[in-house]
């Protein structure tokens, strides 16, 4: 196994004072930097500080002329100058933002102008510390010590702590560590501890929260969330500071544009057919609006307009109460600090992720009937060869395809829970139901267009593993009962993230537990008879998978809780792969770990507090970093890090602040066109979109992350 830490390619951990001692580069106020060029749609300047030109500074370009709010952000070069790209038609309010800075005045401007523009530094380490990413307040929680852990304390492990306060519990739905987060509304009073109690109480989702850090971890947290909060009040700043952007993030452009509404949370986004990301090519980007509304936005971008499409639900008893597998409750748990009793979420669709064919066609995971009123071909007795093997009786969200061109939704009724979903090379729809119920499901799409059948068209198996070592599944013993030599071995959990290997067929996903691990399944000649699994469990120092995805090469790609990107290749283990010895630690030297940037928890070793979402591979090169690019989402860092020849590249959203997405995808819209024809695309807007930068009124983005050749390039 291998260990990379400390790639703080784009942060490292600076002290206080070097912000204000000259730290960033910059020309000396006699050298005068080169002059850019610009076309008619650009906007081009020089930002000057006091001792010269700045580099490594964002410039904003704003504009509400647009029917949806637009800007876009670049980064100065090492002689301070920028260019802006690519403009529609608008009045823009133009400013500077950077590490060591504070918010320069915005100056007014049309498309096409060179505009200077003056930076204005931070008169103390306070005023500088409100424009650093939510990662470097956040670490400044403090973690139990070990100690405290066990049958008289907190009832679980130190990492599955760690991993409850950063991916799979508080993080996994919010960003921490920002403004709205590290104070405590006036709503919730001034103690602290209680406020805290009240605050994780708020709204619909309270109950969620309630159970994790009341429940599960017996409300330890809440005095060291309170401590937090109490000591950012009196003062107490960040103990790290953030490095300007430098090499390649540098190249950086980042667009957003507003959709969907300011009570409304989007889970992800989907612009195109990951296997062909010329698919839709300059067309609309369709969100998914995962618990919130029944509606999902569509952003044409060729007029940058934003519209809701009316989501369908089949069953009519689906109005008289929220989806199933609902993350809220009807009522609120406890008022908000900001809609008070409000009942804003009202989702009956459910829409978790979404992938598009190569037709177009969006498939979205989403509900549409009651949970329990599966079809009798699901159940035991039926004779679906899926269901004589692992019957279920219920499932919480199952399949809706929309056709953009027709505007016609289609049902295929599932009867296993779908999730996250990707296609393999044959048109096969492989679905994740999110961790639980007992398999993972597929839909040949080719024969459901021929069919419209739900039965024929779909599958379903359970994780079985090869412990027998006889090479195929048999006899299996059920994930409570004792190992058997002879028997294969059922594994108790399925997956969170799947992924499909193109090259061999072979099917990967997550298992969320800690440390956690990774299953390939081999679904053979016929599944789910053939199907076949091989388990890899996380070896420290990593824990805690969540997304994942492959590479072309069989190489698999996570985030962990732990603060890594981990990578698995299997064509390195040197053991068995199946057999007895097969428990899942048969492979320690496949595992790769690679710290993920940014400050860390003090008092528990070297570690990042990133808590990255998703990851995602860029196998098709569409940001131009290069074929089978790891990306992953930095839920705490305000963008997205890309692992570019072993180091991080952070590609950072700087305005407004706050910035969370939950997937990533990567569409080619103009493979003749350079960098202007390709680029990321993000939806942004945790669970509480209000609590980002600027406050209640704010609504959840569509963000598009691409690199240039060179911070002029346009």
């Amino acid at each position: 196994m291998r260990i990379k830490n400390k790639l703080y390619f784009g942060v490292a951990p600076l002290a206080l004072a070097s912000v204000f001692a000259g730290a960033p580069a910059q020309l000396s106020a006699q050298q005068a930097a080169p002059a850019v060029n610009i076309g008619a749609t650009d906007l081009g300047g020089v930002v000057t500080g006091p001792n010269g030109p700045e580099a490594g500074v964002w410039v904003i370009a704003e504009t509400k002329d647009t029917p949806t709010r637009y800007a876009k952000m670049v980064v100065t070069d090492d002689q301070g100058r920028y260019v802006v790209p690519d403009l529609p038609k608008g009045n823009y309010s133009i400013w500077v933002r950077g590490y060591g800075l504070v918010d320069s005045p915005k100056v007014k401007s049309d498309p096409g102008k060179i505009v200077n523009l003056t930076a204005v530094k931070a008169p103390d380490a306070k005023a500088a510390a409100q424009y650093y990413p939510a990662i470097y307040w956040y670490s400044m929680l403090k973690m139990p010590e070990a100690s405290q852990f066990g049958p008289k304390g907190i009832p679980v492990k130190q990492a599955e702590y760690i991993n409850l306060m950063k991916n799979n519990g508080c993080v996994g739905c919010h960003q921490l560590g920002t403004l709205a987060t590290r104070t405590i509304p006036a709503a919730f009073g001034t103690s602290s501890k209680d406020a805290w109690m009240q605050r994780i109480q708020a709204g619909q989702a309270g109950e969620l929260m309630v159970n994790i850090i009341a429940g599960q971890l017996q409300a330890a947290p809440l005095g060291y969330l309170a401590d937090w909060t109490d000591r950012i009040a009196k003062g107490e700043l960040p103990h790290a500071t953030p490095k300007r952007p430098e090499g390649l993030e540098r190249n950086v452009v980042v667009t957003t544009l507003d959709w969907s509404d300011e009570k409304h949370y989007l889970h992800d986004l989907i612009s195109t057919d990951k296997r062909n990301p010329t698919v839709n090519g300059g067309g609309p980007l369709y969100g998914q609006p995962e618990y919130s509304m029944d509606y999902f936005p569509v952003l044409d971008l060729k007029t940058n307009t934003a519209t809701l499409e009316k989501a369908p639900v089949r069953d009519a008893d689906m109005h008289e109460m929220l989806g199933p597998g609902h993350a809220a409750m009807e009522k609120p748990l406890g008022p908000s600090a900001y809609w008070g009793e409000e009942k804003i979420w009202t989702a009956h669709f459910n829409n978790h992720n979404a992938a598009m064919d190569d037709k177009g066609r969006i498939w979205m995971t989403a509900a549409f009937r009651d949970q329990k009123n599966e079809p009798e071909f699901c159940k035991k007795g039926s004779d679906h060869p899926s269901a004589k093997l692992f019957p279920l009786d219920q499932s919480q969200r199952m399949l809706i395809v929309y056709d953009p061109k027709t505007k016609k939704f289609e049902f295929v009724d599932t009867c296993f829970t779908t999730h996250h979903l990707n296609f393999d090379s044959k048109g096969v729809l492989w679905t994740s139901s999110g961790g639980g119920g007992g398999v993972v499901g597929w839909v040949d799409t080719k024969k459901w267009d021929e069919t419209h059948d739900a039965a024929k068209s779909q599958g379903w198996t359970a994780m079985v593993v090869d412990t027998s070592g006889d090479g195929k599944r048999g006899e299996y013993t059920e994930p409570n009962q004792p190992a058997d030599p002879n028997k294969d071995r059922r594994l108790g959990q399925v997956f969170y993230a799947v992924s499909v290997n193109q090259a061999d067929g072979a099917v990967w996903g997550t298992i969320r537990s800690n440390p956690g691990a990774i299953v390939r399944i081999v679904p053979g000649s016929n599944p789910p008879e053939t199907a076949v699994s091989e388990v890899y469990n996380v070896p420290m120092p990593g824990y805690g998978p969540r997304g994942g995805d492959i590479d072309s090469k069989g190489v698999y790609w996570s985030s962990l809780g732990s603060g890594h990107l981990a990578s698995f290749d299997r064509s390195k283990c040197k053991g068995p792969l199946n057999g007895p010895k097969a428990t899942g630690d048969q492979c320690p030297e496949g595992w790769s770990f690679y710290q993920y940037p940014g400050p860390g928890f003090e008092g528990i070793g070297e570690n990042s507090a990133e808590s990255s979402y998703y990851t995602w591979v860029d196998e098709k090169n569409t940001l131009g970093l290069g074929n089978d690019t790891p990306v992953s989402t930095a839920n705490l860092e305000d963008g997205v890090v890309a692992l570019k020849d072993g180091k991080m590249v952070l590609l950072r959203l700087p305005y407004p602040m706050g910035f969370f997405a939950k997937g990533i995808d990567g569409r080619i819209d103009d493979a003749n066109a350079g960098w202007k024809g390709r680029g990321l695309w993000v939806s942004s807007g945790d669970r509480a979109p209000w609590q980002t930068e600027g406050g209640k009124g704010n609504k959840p983005m569509a963000v598009h992350f691409q690199v240039r050749p060179d911070p002029l390039a346009r």
